[in-house]
């Protein structure tokens, strides 16, 4: 999608402070961190949100998950713990029509969800 403001950051069109790149999954620092480790973990690959996932996409997603094991554990978050976060959706509180799973970490969570 060419308005997809993920998209190019997978082009390179716009500049991310990369934690993790292979030919599938990029992820990268949050530019608004909301705890002190805060990563965005994204397919290369378009894909709206988890509604528009397809049967085709099941190898893709399983990386995904661990590559956030990975990305987690290279952080420092692992042990002590850490949240992923995707939000589906305009009511879901989606801001980007990509994708995309959030690596929250590096303090005390608390317990609360909205």
């Amino acid at each position: 999608m060419e308005d997809c403001i993920f998209c190019k950051i997978v082009k390179g069109e716009i500049p991310s402070s990369k934690v993790y790149e292979d030919e599938d999954i990029l992820a990268f620092k949050d530019i608004n961190p909301i705890t002190p480790v805060h990563i965005l973990v994204i397919p290369k690959k378009h894909i709206e949100s988890l509604n528009n996932i397809e049967p085709e996409d099941e190898k893709l997603l399983g990386k995904i998950f661990l590559t956030i094991k990975q990305i987690a554990k290279e952080q420092g978050i692992a042990e002590k713990g850490y949240r992923v976060v995707n939000n589906c959706g305009e009511d879901g509180g989606q801001e980007v029509k990509h994708l995309h799973f959030h690596i929250l970490g590096g303090k005390k969570l608390g317990t609360k969800i909205v």
